[in-house]
């Protein structure tokens, strides 16, 4: 079993975030340290380390994770001139909370990613 991390707490509302949205099976809060003005993360409520440990089960809630993003974007007033999704896997990934989480960034250009 994976171990709990710090997004089991605010899911759980023990330990004090900006949450924008939550149901059964998602749950988004405004990220502590933002690095674009409009900057949340979006976490499934069920603990998954990493995108290497989805399974079949979990489609419903990885696509849940795709609406809700699309509807704050809409309400953040992001969605019309862009934003980006990021999610992060393992170490070489960048991967530094090990519960899979979607950034949503937005509100200004954000310029190019660079590969490689």
């Amino acid at each position: 079993m994976a171990e709990e991390t710090i997004f089991s707490k605010i899911i759980r509302k023990e330990i004090p975030a900006d949450i924008v949205y939550q149901d059964d099976l998602v749950t988004a809060f405004r990220d502590i340290n933002p690095r674009a003005p409009s900057h949340m993360l979006i976490i499934p409520n069920k603990l998954i380390p990493t995108v290497n440990d989805i399974e079949a089960e979990d489609e419903a809630t990885m696509g849940r994770m795709f609406t809700v993003a699309r509807k704050l974007a809409e309400e953040e007033g992001i969605a019309d001139d862009g934003y980006r999704l990021i999610m992060n896997c393992n170490n070489y990934g960048g991967q530094e909370v090990y519960h899979i989480h979607m950034h949503l960034l937005g509100g200004r250009p954000l310029g190019p990613i660079t590969v490689g």
